[in-house]
């Protein structure tokens, strides 16, 4: 009597299977760590952007002279440029307004993935 061997291997449907499945994730991997990378690129120069608006508005509180002022500059960090610019308003509450208080807001313009983002940061400081 002679012994079936049953040969080993994976069928047709078992192949296109797992191509199918591998035609899914391998796109999707990809836009993921494509995505992840945009992330980290932005968060690093946020905090660079952050940095220069908080330099800014420190020069700003300690050269204060209570003159309206709207000032422009840009910084340059390892060849990247961060354009900013500084206004300064009165302060929309009443009660702030009432008590001499200005707001000065520094806005940070940085490109990252292709595109431009923005950092805000603002202060008090008596207008008087």
């Amino acid at each position: 009597m002679q012994a079936l061997h049953k040969k080993s291997g994976f069928t047709l449907i078992e192949v296109l299977a797992a191509l199918f499945f591998m035609a899914i994730v391998i796109p999707v991997t990809i836009a993921a760590l494509h995505i992840a990378g945009v992330s980290g690129e932005v968060a690093e120069r946020k905090e660079v952007a952050a940095r220069v608006a908080s330099d800014v508005l420190n020069n700003a509180v300690v050269t204060w002279t209570g003159a309206p002022l709207q000032r422009n500059g840009t910084v340059s960090d390892k060849g990247r440029a961060f354009q900013w610019s500084l206004q300064c308003e009165n302060c929309s509450d009443a009660v702030m307004n009432a008590m001499g208080l200005r707001t000065l807001t520094v806005v940070v313009l940085f490109p990252a993935g292709g595109r431009t983002y923005d950092f805000k940061m603002s202060t008090w400081v008596n207008g008087s």
